[in-house]
């Protein structure tokens, strides 16, 4: 029987964290092992690593697991992006070291992409919850403790539009590695087009629009995962916020508009992210390393100007309110 879903987790220095992981695949993945395979890419740990992995693959007997250790560290995206264009399956879900997640997911999963030939994108649902004070924590467009509210069961609509919704409802969902499932082929055709694409932050959102683009999206109504907000690898960086709202975002948004997505909704996009400049972070930026923030503010702004530009001079490209314009993705994606 061919397999049909790589489960592939990339770790590094965070033994017992993947022990645990592992250890909830291995429950999780009963009566599915002849459709799954496991790959599990150390990114040159320097902890006990080696031996967690070396002594769940004898564990995992009847399941084919793989395993690669790079001879240094390569970063956390280009682990990632290992992980994705390494997977031989139909299918690839590349799954955090520390996320919970629950039973039911793998048997979901499977069941999705059995059912739908055509599938091109997986969201699952998820929580999120404060790492420091345990709070519940969502997006401020959405309500509820669902980061997701494009129910899309049944991979009906068009995914170019489920994609845009959720995209434009939470960049922050659409990039939980955990919360995807990629169509393979899809994912290493993207990846073929933006050799670039580990330099990016939030590259993910681009191969989950890809893939959106050229197939059937589900989105499932049900949590699935947890997502411990604050932890992510990003944060640690000490330019990050500057980098991620006024340079790698704009930067997927062109990606997504040279691979098919409408000037109206890139347009949107980013004089959306024009709306929420903070002001606090750009003062910041430019005090602690000036010659860099006036790069990345140079080109935003840049970009902003043309955006605004053709919104003005073309009727087309009139900016909705943002209700407005998530109402209508969401009519879109149900028809």
């Amino acid at each position: 029987m061919n397999k049909i879903l790589t489960i592939a987790i990339p770790t590094y220095n965070r033994a017992d964290l993947l022990d645990q992981q592992l250890e909830w695949l291995f429950k999780a993945i009963k009566g599915y092992e002849n459709d799954c395979e496991i790959l599990v890419s150390d990114n040159c740990s320097s902890d006990h690593t080696p031996e967690v992995i070396k002594k769940w693959q004898y564990i995992f007997n009847n399941v084919t697991f793989k395993v690669n250790r790079n001879s240094e560290n390569l970063g956390v995206m280009r682990n990632i992006i290992y992980c994705l264009s390494s997977a031989t399956t139909k299918y690839v879900w590349a799954i955090g070291d520390d996320d919970p997640i629950q039973d039911k997911a793998v048997n979901y999963v499977i069941d999705k992409i059995k059912r739908h030939q055509d599938l091109s994108l997986l969201f699952l649902n998820f929580s999120g919850k404060n790492q420091i004070t345990g709070s519940p924590v969502h997006p401020p467009k959405i309500s509820g403790n669902r980061w997701f509210d494009a129910d899309n069961e049944n991979g009906e609509g068009d995914g170019k539009a489920i994609f845009e919704y959720c995209f434009s409802k939470s960049v922050g969902a659409v990039i939980f590695l955990t919360a995807s499932i990629y169509r393979t082929d899809l994912v290493k055709q993207a990846l073929k087009i933006w050799k670039d694409a580990a330099n990016n932050w939030i590259s993910l959102a681009y191969l989950a629009g890809y893939c959106a683009a050229n197939g059937k999206v589900i989105v499932s109504k049900d949590i699935y995962l947890e997502c411990i907000v604050g932890v992510s690898y990003w944060q640690k960086e000490p330019k990050s916020a500057l980098l991620m709202q006024y340079k790698h975002i704009p930067e997927v948004i062109l990606k997504l508009q040279e691979n098919g997505y409408s000037k109206r909704f890139s347009g949107n996009m980013i004089l959306n992210n024009f709306r929420e400049v903070n002001l606090r972070v750009l003062l910041g930026a430019f005090r602690r390393w000036p010659f860099s923030a006036i790069q990345v503010v140079v080109s935003f702004l840049a970009l902003v100007t043309t955006s605004t530009f053709e919104v003005i001079s073309n009727p087309e490209f009139k900016i909705a309110e943002s209700s407005q314009l998530s109402s209508q993705i969401a009519r879109r994606s149900k028809e």
